[in-house]
This record gives structure tokens, sequence and C-alpha cells, in this order.
């Protein structure tokens, strides 16, 4: 009698569990259709900054000496942010603030995914291009009081404007396992990143709400929504665009078609209807490409472009010119060549001519230690690092990049944004221990 009633009891939450997955499919398969695309061009400006857009003379703001790309291709300044000696550092990102400073947010900790990784954050002068000392903005801990759960370890944070004005702020998170078990927290400010709201999770599945990670900042809907893009890694990679709502709610989400194995999607929205995806190849293939034509309520079969990619991030930005930009590694392996590429609406950028940000001497061969330590002590100390901090910075960068007797160069996980005077930001990782920015002029093209 027992045993029945058991099996009874298995029945019955068999049948429930069954009904929840067929709820949750419909759902899936009957959203409404999401509202049209914000493009660039039409996103005004903050009041305050308005008079200073365009795309002109790099003489509107005085700035540091320019530098020219190893490349010849275009000119640009470049410093580090902030950041603490002999720490890993990795994924950051950028917003500009009302009053024309940026800030900047990363992952900092002794390793990727160790317990003492924390957010940090620093603001940088429009002027005089200089960032401010770091601070944290959530460490573990913290986070984990907040959800009241348990948090093994946290990365990928991504920030950017609402459209009622406020700044959010997505991170992954995970509580088992890998980063494959990921789920994605977020923090709303009203006061510019100066304090923060209790975070919340992201609920993006009915079922254990796993698998759900970030990288690329989202696209403003016309009805004040976002669309935030995704990726999972459980069992199989793919690509999703969420469909978040003012309240900071997922009301709705599609999967990229045929993206297996293509992971961290970057969304360049065309015009009010049209946008496309470029992603990350899981598999070190190429770049993969999906589009849509309805807003994103669904997506072309996922196929390979003609540039390479070696299993790293790229990060991407539709001008208020309507140029399209991407920062990647363009070579088929290792992450010790950062470019850009750019090119029209409508345009293919599988023939666009790079312009190359920063390079190793030797693409795609590991150099010697000696060379690795004369290489990054000489810049590390040029751009204002003390000995003693430069030699931090160095022991970071030798724990994570070398192996015996040789080292490989990393410029990777970019991340650019367009301010409102005109330039182009791009932030990305530097050999594992300090975030490099860098800002151009996009005038250049003319």
């Amino acid at each position: 009698m027992k045993a029945r009633s058991i099996r009874g009891l298995d029945l019955l939450v068999a049948g429930v569990l069954v009904l929840a997955f067929i709820a949750a499919g419909w759902k899936s398969w009957h959203l409404e259709a999401p509202a049209a695309f914000k493009p660039a061009a039409q996103l005004a400006p903050t009041t305050a900054t308005a008079a200073a857009v365009s795309t002109g003379s790099t003489s509107r703001i005085a700035s540091p000496a320019a530098i020219t790309s190893p490349d010849g291709s275009f000119r640009f300044e470049a410093g580090f942010i902030s950041a603490a000696p002999g720490q890993a550092v990795h994924a950051a990102s950028l917003v500009e603030l009302t009053d024309r400073r940026l800030r900047a947010v990363w992952f900092s900790g002794s390793r990727e995914g160790a317990g003492d990784v924390s957010i940090q954050t620093s603001t940088m002068d429009p002027l005089s291009l200089k960032w401010s000392p770091e601070t944290t903005l959530i460490e573990r801990d913290q986070l984990q009081r907040g959800l009241w759960r348990y948090v093994k370890k946290i990365g990928n944070p991504v920030i950017a404007r609402a459209p009622d004005g406020s700044l959010m702020l997505w991170m992954v998170n995970v509580s088992l396992g890998g980063w494959a078990g990921s789920s994605v927290s977020w923090l709303r400010s009203t006061d510019e990143g100066a304090s923060w709201s209790e975070p919340r999770r992201l609920v993006t599945s009915p079922f254990l709400n796993i698998s759900t990670l970030v990288k690329a900042g989202p696209v403003a809907m016309s009805n004040g929504d976002l669309s935030l893009p995704v990726y999972h890694e459980f069992i199989t990679k793919f690509g999703e665009v969420l469909r978040i709502n003012t309240a900071g709610q997922v009301v709705g989400k599609v999967r990229i078609a045929n993206s297996q194995t293509s992971l961290q999607p970057v969304l360049l929205p065309v015009d009010a209807e049209r946008a496309e995806v470029y992603m990350r190849s899981g598999t070190a293939q190429a770049l993969m490409v999906s589009d849509t034509r309805d807003a994103g309520k669904s997506w072309s079969a996922t196929g390979a472009s003609a540039w390479p990619n070696p299993d790293s991030a790229l990060a991407g930005l539709v001008s208020r010119t309507g140029i399209r930009w991407l920062a990647l590694n363009p070579l088929d392996r290792n992450r010790d060549v950062l470019a850009l590429l750019h090119g029209g609406a409508g345009r293919k950028l599988d023939g666009a001519v790079p312009w190359i940000v920063e390079s190793s001497i030797t693409p795609k061969v590991p150099i010697s230690l000696d060379a690795f330590d004369s290489l990054l002590f000489g810049e590390l100390v040029a751009r204002g690092a003390s000995a003693l901090q430069a030699q931090a910075y160095l022991a970071s960068a030798r724990r994570q990049l070398c192996n015996g007797g040789s080292c490989a160069q990393e410029f990777s996980y970019p991340f650019i944004m367009q301010s409102s005077d005109g330039y182009i930001h791009l932030v990305y990782t530097w050999h594992r221990t300090r975030i490099k920015h860098v800002r151009f002029d996009p005038g250049q093209l003319a």
C-alpha cells in the first residue's frame, strides 16, 4: 500500500512538471511582438551635453597627446583604469554619467572565479582622461546576503543606462558548479552609481534558473523595454535575447536560431525592425552572425562570417552616424591582437580593413619571459605606475599568462561605447592584470 502511494505521488509530481513544461513552452512560443528598436541615431544625448555632440575635431576637449595605432590606421589616447596591483582583472564595461564622466565596472580578485572576486568601479574626468581611485561596488558576501542564497563566485558585470534614466548593473553569479551553472543578478542606481539597490535575481527560466550569462550591453526599445543579449553554456552553448521591462523583469525571450556553440552575443540595431547579432565561437572557428527583420521576434539561422574567432569575446556599437563598429581578436588563435572593424549599415564587415588597437610583437607565438617582463614593466612605468606597483602587476600577469620560460600576451574582452561628445571609448583586459582605456575620434573615418 505504501509503495502504491509513493508511485502515485511520483506520477502526480511528474504530471505537474509536464504541465509546467508545456505552459513554459507555450509562453515562449506565444510572446507578444517586441517593440521597435531605437537605433543610436535616435537616442538624444543628455541636455547637459547636447551642445557638445559632434563628429568632428578632436580639439573640442583638451586631452593628453594622441598616439598612432600600431598599423598607422588611426590615432587615439590611451591609459589604464585604476586597478589594485597584483589582482586579476577582467570583463570591464562602461556607461556615461549625466555630468559627462564615464563610469567603468569590472571584476577583480586573486584569480577569475575565486571567492575574493569583487565588482570594482572607477570614474573618468572627460577633460583630463584621468580615472579616479577604484572603489568596491559589490562583493560576493554582500551579493550573497542580498540574494539570501549561497554565492560561490561572481563575474562579468555589465552597466547601462535604462530608458527611465537610472543605471542598471547586471552581473553573473554562480551558486554551484562552474560558469555553466550561472544565473544573472541585477542592481539599480538612481544617483549615477553613488549608491545601489539591493541585488535581485533575474528570473530567466521557471526551472532552476541557471545557465544564463551576460557580457554585452542592452539595446533600448521604443516602449521603454530593453533587449539584453545573453547566452547559455549548460550542455550546449547558444545565444538568446531577453526583453526586460521598466521594473527590471524578464517579459520575453527569443533564442537565436541555430546558435549552438555560439555565445556572448552582441546586438547591433540597423533600424526600427532590423538588427544583427555577432557572436563568439565556442569552438574557435569563426565569428558567428544572425539577423532579425521583425525587431527581435525571430532570428535567422546563425552562420559563420569570414572573420576567424579564437573563442574570444567581442564588443559592438552603432554610432550616431550609423557606422557599425566591432572590437575583437581577429586571428584564428590566441588573443594577442585586438582590432576594430567598421562599416556602414547594410555593408558586410567580412571585407572590412581592421584598425589594430594593440598587438603582440609576434602574433600567435609566445614570447620569452624576459621580453614579456620588459614590455609590460616598461609600459606600466611609462603610464604612471611606480616600480613596486609595476612588479606587482607583472607578477599577476606572469601567474596567468606564463608557462615555463614563455608567455602569451593578451588583449581581450573589449567593451565599446560612444559618449555624448562624439568620441568612441574602448576598454579591454590588458594582460589579465589591468583594464586599459582607449578613446578616439570617429571623424578620422572621413
